[in-house]
């Protein structure tokens, strides 16, 4: 035989493993490693994303926003925008200081990133002014997101009593070795307060400022050394320390005409609960089972994991330790609900997977059973679970996690893997039954079978791996979102490919023994119907015309959705979670307990879904962020003017409606409840299906003067709220909050002998307060401070502070009054920056149908464009980058449309490359540039199928579906190969290009058929995934459009392309009768 014939290397390969014990061994070992890997790989419920991302925190007491911008923001933002690899630098100059968030490139190394940052940052502290503090650097990773949250509440616990509780819990739970971060919100810290009478500080000489010196001087531990005694050294410690309020009370102030004046004679000492703005409160829902559906105090417990750690061992691990704690430390009547726990969403969607993995390999294998026979089918429920095994040990060995983007990956690969399997089972099975099989040996068959399929069955592989691997070229944040896809695809893919080469043909000589196979089956009901469509489509050139004309035409009318908008794009659909937020904003300056009842009346609102299990009420503080409060900052939110609600819904399984539509239904209410108090803003936050951002859409104003920003940014405030499509509208701008300035008179003050520091510290401790130091008992669970301050009644007004008296070096007593000038104003309102540049923000989201921030831009655009800048010129509009300049007057459109534009411009940029990538495969096997054009001809007859089902259907078209298209671009192309292969091999035998073309589409329909009902199937299994539906629907759609429109297309393009070549023949018209009898 010649080698082409023996097939070379790869027909050696076939036969040794179709005949050899190895295979079967190796199958088993791949299902051992697979199974090995699942159990393996870590479970939770975000991507490891690597974004380095930092805050820096620096302090100027007494600067102005104005003097924090040029003394400190400006020369530090530019100092870490010199750092290789920054992508992005937030300044932000508030009054007193400065914060930066600086975000390297995603995929940028953490460790290193850190160092390059700590090496910067300290090798130019010069750049900071006298007055202000080092910088305090601290990394925020996905990492740092609570996968469990616990929150405990007991109708017979006070506040400060429960959070003690809570704390020995962490304390008790801290030694399991995959947590990392833990977080205790609400309740109240035991703290010793010093509450000072001002009349009897003033009646003994004493100030506030000597009281804070006393305590901080009289709590003190040292190591004294030790004296040489014998037989051992003796360790001397002297102790002063305060270690109860006893201690506190009986410290000496002074002593006047002879009497000791102890602490307790100018002040009120409270061991108790702390007095910080901040409230939790716990509400149950309709669909709670609790019995009380009052607010309740309550303390919740949030816990990170280690990076690695396996979100779903570990909570469960969590939980069962801390039910072991009952009742030594957690009492009978302290309860908790679990009001976030990863690791069983993980789980849940873990299984999901297995569960969509196990119906599509029965489903393919039924369908193989239907038209092939159940020793076909057994052959390809072997090679199925083969291949995703393998690709699963990939996963484990590139260190990947099963998080809802592998699993993603892991779903997507179902839809393509079965491919080979299906091809070269057919094959063997058409070759076992023609006449050519009969007397053969079975083992003979099947090579003989496989050999004719090997050449175009790589070729489509490869075809299909060029149309995903591009994928990973996609970059910002949703390109770790993206790289799991062609990894996993990719990998699949050429596991199958062996899969088929190896185990196929064994599987067949030993299933498919003493079965009925020689002997040629005439044509069924389908090949004659076939056979009668394409015949007068390659004899009759007008009837070729008008197929060609009207493939064209139902192309172009499927295109034509997108810019009738009756088909819309988004980046990824709505997910369906168990929570969401409502994130509230009050104008700067009000109180707690005016927050706290906007709350309240918000929780009413959402209490009344019954889907709603549970509502966290927070005020003044936050609750357990997620990945989106991370890259928004949500933990910062701690001014008794923010809050907001955790609300938890039943199990998506329990209920009917989406989490979206639940947000959507309570979403208008609450914006009227809060768009009635002037200054506020409201924001109902879901958790979002792709990478987050600070809001669906935003405004970022750019310009040389922050009255003029300020200016426009109120224009287009005012025009949002005239739009009906746009909610959620807040802006980053604060509202005018009253300042009292009290100006020292320096030249008074040194006079008597006060410095202007000791008269700003006695306000400060007055109104504030100041810690001395902490209260030393180590049987509490978290740190007692000793606060020194007025009482609280006092605090109410600024008389008491006013009228504070301090001692002159004269032992004159003087009130704060004679000292300082009041000067009623307003507070600064803090300065924003983005890449050097000064910027104000607008934040808004689309509601109602129109869903998608594409069409919102579309629609507010020419609104935009007809404002002005101060100086009366057009402003510049932005959609992909920032103004060149920071004295340009521009507007810039970021938010979700940043994302969708980059992951859109990429994946376009991908699929171009996608086919160049098989054109150039085409032309390098078929050694032809004309066959390429036939080969790829069903990549666009895809869409015929794909826009109009997600017209129908009422569905976003967006990045999912997008990566279906290009894959259902590779699964087309591989047919057309391996039908347009058939035909050259029909014209090498010898056969007429009409009747090779009609003949080789007759010879593949069964296996394209069998290949795009198995897609199908494969990809049914996700459709009613709010993530995956729009990947499911792509391929579905797409393959079958595709198989029925370039079954006649390409044999009818190819014929097209080719007829030239060959010398025309004058045959009359056939009988189409023949083909259509039954």
């Amino acid at each position: 035989m010649s080698d082409q014939q023996n097939g070379g290397a790869i027909g050696g390969f076939i036969r040794f493993f179709s005949s050899s014990l190895v295979t079967p061994l190796l199958i088993l070992a791949s299902w051992l490693l697979g199974a090995f890997a699942l159990v393996e790989l870590p479970r939770e419920e975000e991507p490891q994303i690597v974004v380095p991302l930092f805050d820096i925190f620096v302090s100027m007491p007494g600067a102005s926003p104005e003097e924090v911008e040029k003394r400190i923001v400006n020369n530090g933002e530019r100092v870490f925008w010199e750092i290789p690899g920054v992508e992005y630098v937030y300044s932000t100059a508030a009054p007193n200081g400065a914060v930066f968030i600086v975000r390297f490139r995603v995929g940028e190394d953490m460790e290193r990133s850190l160092i390059k940052l700590f090496t910067k940052v300290y090798s130019h502290l010069d750049f900071l002014p006298p007055g202000a503090s080092l910088p305090l650097i601290k990394p925020r990773s996905i990492d740092d997101v609570p996968i469990l949250a616990l929150t405990f509440y007991s109708p017979t616990k006070d506040p400060l009593s429960l959070r003690r509780i809570v704390a020995t819990v962490r304390d008790k739970i801290n030694p399991i070795s995959d947590i990392s971060e833990t977080t205790i919100l609400g309740g109240r810290k035991r703290q010793f307060q010093v509450f000072f009478d001002p009349a009897k500080l003033a009646a003994h000489l004493v100030t506030p400022a000597d009281l804070v010196g006393l305590i901080r001087q009289n709590n003190v531990r040292l190591p004294a050394g030790h004296v040489d005694s014998e037989p051992k050294l003796v360790d001397v410690e002297p102790n002063a320390l305060i270690t109860s309020k006893e201690d506190l009370e009986n410290l000496v102030v002074s002593v006047s005409q002879g009497k000791v004046v102890y602490l307790r004679d100018v002040a009120q000492v409270v061991d108790g609960p702390d007095q910080d703005e901040r409230s939790l409160t716990l509400r149950f829902g309709r669909a709670a089972s609790a019995q009380t559906k009052a607010p309740i105090e309550a303390v919740t417990l949030a816990i990170a994991k280690r990076k690695g750690a396996n979100a779903t061992f570990l909570a469960k691990k969590i939980l069962a330790d801390v039910d072991a704690l009952r009742p030594s430390v957690l009492p009978p009547d302290v309860h908790y609900v679990v009001t976030r726990n990863y690791g069983q969403t993980a789980a849940e969607k873990s299984n999901e997977l297995l569960e969509h993995m196990g119906i599509a390999i029965f489903g393919v294998s039924f369908l193989i059973a239907l038209f092939l026979g159940w020793r076909a089918a057994a052959i390809t429920a072997i090679a199925i679970p083969t291949t995703l095994a393998i690709t699963l040990l990939t996963f484990h060995l590139f260190h990947f996690t099963i998080n809802r983007v592998t699993l993603f990956a892991l779903i997507f690969t179902i839809g393509i893997l079965v491919d080979d399997p299906i091809v070269g089972v057919e094959n063997i099975v058409r070759h076992l039954h023609l006449p050519t099989a009969a007397g053969r040996s079975l083992l003979s068959v099947t090579i003989e079978a496989m050999l004719e399929i090997v050449g175009p069955l790589i070729l489509a592989t490869l075809a299909v791996i060029a149309a995903i691997l591009p994928m990973a070229t996609v970059g910002g944040l949703m390109g770790p979102y993206m790289r799991p896809i062609p990894i996993g695809a990719t990998t699949a893919m050429i596991v199958s490919m062996l899969v088929s080469l190896s185990a196929t043909p064994w599987a067949s000589v030993w299933l498919l023994k003493g079965s009925k196979h020689a002997g040629e089956r005439g044509e069924g009901f389908l090949l004659r119907l076939y056979r009668a469509f394409v015949t007068p489509l390659i004899y009759n050139r007008w009837l070729r015309l008008a197929f060609v004309l009207s493939v064209l035409f139902l192309l172009t009318g499927a295109v034509a959705l997108i810019p009738l908008k009756l088909v819309r794009a988004k980046m990824l659909p709505f997910d369906n979670k168990n929570e969401f937020q409502v994130i509230l904003n009050m104008p700067e300056g009000t109180p707690l307990q005016a927050t706290r009842s906007v709350l309240d009346r918000i929780a009413e609102v959402v209490l009344r879904v019954p889907e709603v299990t549970n509502v966290e009420i927070q005020a003044g503080t936050h609750s357990p962020y997620n990945f989106n409060g991370l890259i928004r900052h949500y933990f910062l939110r701690e001014f008794p003017y923010q809050g907001d609600l955790q609300v938890n819904l039943t199990d998506k399984s329990e209920r009917k409606r989406q989490s979206h539509d639940i947000a959507e239904s309570v979403r208008p209410e609450i914006n009227r409840l809060v768009q009635a108090i002037p200054g506020a803003y409201v924001q109902v936050a879901e958790v979002p299906p792709g990478p987050p951002v600070l809001s669906t859409l935003v405004w970022e104003i750019y310009g040389p003067s922050a009255s003029g920003r300020r200016e426009i940014a109120a224009q287009i405030e005012k025009l949002m709220r005239q739009s009906p499509e746009i909610t959620d509208i807040a802006t980053y701008e604060e509202s005018n909050r009253p300042l009292e300035v009290l100006n020292v008179d320096l030249v008074k003050a040194s006079l008597n002998g006060l410095p202007g520091e000791a008269v700003t510290q006695n306000i400060v401790t007055a109104l504030e307060g100041t810690s001395p130091g902490l209260a030393h008992a180590p049987d509490e669970p978290e740190r007692v401070q000793i606060l020194v301050r007025l009482p609280e009644e006092l605090r109410r007004t600024d008389q008491a502070v006013r009228n504070l008296s301090l001692l002159s070096r004269f032992a004159r007593l003087i009130p704060v009054k004679d000292l300082t000038a009041e000067r009623l104003g307003w507070q600064h309102h803090p300065i924003y920056h983005k890449n050097l540049m000064p910027v104000t923000y607008l934040l808004g989201d689309v509601s109602g149908q129109v869903g998608s921030p594409v069409y919102g831009i579309l629609d507010f655009t020419p609104s935009l464009e007809k404002l002005r800048s101060p100086e009366g010129k057009p402003l510049e509009i932005l959609y992909t980058h920032l103004p060149e300049s920071p004295n340009a007057w521009a507007i810039k459109w970021d938010g979700e449309w940043q994302v969708t534009f980059e992951v859109f411009r990429d994946l376009g940029k991908a699929f171009a490359l996608v086919l160049v990538l098989i054109f150039i495969l085409v032309v390098g096997w078929f050694r032809s540039f004309v066959t390429p054009w036939a080969v790829m001809l069903p990549i666009p007859l895809s869409l015929i199928g794909i826009l109009p089902a997600h017209w129908y259907l009422g569905m976003f078209f967006t990045a999912t579906s997008m990566i279906g298209m290009m894959a259902g671009a590779g699964i087309v192309v591989r047919n057309a190969i391996i039908l347009v292969d058939f035909i050259e091999m029909r014209l090498a035998a010898g056969d007429p290009l009409e009747e090779a073309v009609i003949s080789a589409g007759a010879v593949r329909l069964r296996p394209i058929l069998l290949t795009a009902l198995a897609v199908i199937i494969g990809s049914a299994v996700i459709l009613f995934d709010p993530i995956f539906q729009g990947l499911a629907l792509a391929l579905m759609a797409g393959e079958i459009a595709a198989t029925i429109l370039s079954q006649p297309a390409v044999p009818v393009f190819y014929y097209m392309l080719h007829k030239r070549r060959f010398q025309k023949k004058t045959q009359p018209s056939p009988d189409l009768s023949q083909h259509v009898q039954p």
